[in-house]
């Protein structure tokens, strides 16, 4: 296992970064995180180590700098800015295809809450790096146009107490012209704080993940 704090060259600024590469990784995931989070986040941090245990390599990033998230604290000026977030997770794609440990492997991109946004207008961006996205208690909605663009199997994952969020999903699954699966966790609500709920999380991610590696290998 490599594990190393990197920084990721993106959109003018250096964003620190947790990159874990299991040997030998069959693909890398690349996390971005909700609105007021950062590559901290104990959730994403929970599914990143399930998804390593099926020879993913993982990077967890922050998308803004210190001072980019001390503003953000007082106006959330820069949680919402979805096109600016995108930028950051293509300039980080491309970072991954030049490090040697997973050049050239496919990227899975992760995202949770805003960042589910962000990484579906960087899959827009990059289609031919993109194997899949993953969307956690995401909203899909705020991609926007980018939602027509997208060519990579898509999976969001929403708890089912979590309605407002759901229903957003649903109108987004319906808009996206790529494969989309929506699968519900019973009982969750926007954190997937219930027992059990995030392990659920994982476990789904976890095995779309292993499915969609899987379908390119044939």
């Amino acid at each position: 296992m490599i594990s190393q704090t990197v920084l990721v060259p993106a959109d003018g600024v250096e964003l620190p970064g947790d990159f874990d590469v299991p040997a030998p990784a069959h693909g890398v995931v690349l996390f971005a995180h909700g609105s007021g989070s950062s590559r901290h986040s104990p959730r994403n941090r929970q599914v990143a180590a399930e998804l390593r245990t099926a020879a993913l390599g993982t990077l967890l990033m922050d998308l803004l700098t210190e001072a980019e998230d001390r503003q953000d604290a007082l106006t959330a000026e820069h949680r919402f800015d979805i096109p600016l977030l995108g930028r950051r997770l293509v300039a980080a794609i491309d970072w991954l295809d030049a490090e040697p440990e997973v050049q050239g492997l496919p990227v899975v991109l992760f995202g949770a809450s805003t960042g589910a946004a962000a990484a579906l207008m960087a899959a827009a961006d990059r289609p031919d790096r993109v194997l899949t996205v993953v969307s956690r208690g995401g909203r899909p909605d705020l991609a926007s146009n980018a939602l027509d663009l997208v060519r990579a199997p898509v999976l969001l994952v929403v708890g089912g107490h979590d309605e407002q969020v759901l229903r957003l999903n649903e109108d987004a699954a319906r808009r996206l012209r790529a494969p989309c699966t929506l699968r519900v966790v019973p009982g969750a609500t926007h954190l997937f704080e219930e027992p059990g709920a995030l392990e659920q999380v994982a476990g789904l991610a976890r095995e779309w993940c292993v499915e969609r590696l899987g379908a390119r290998q044939r």
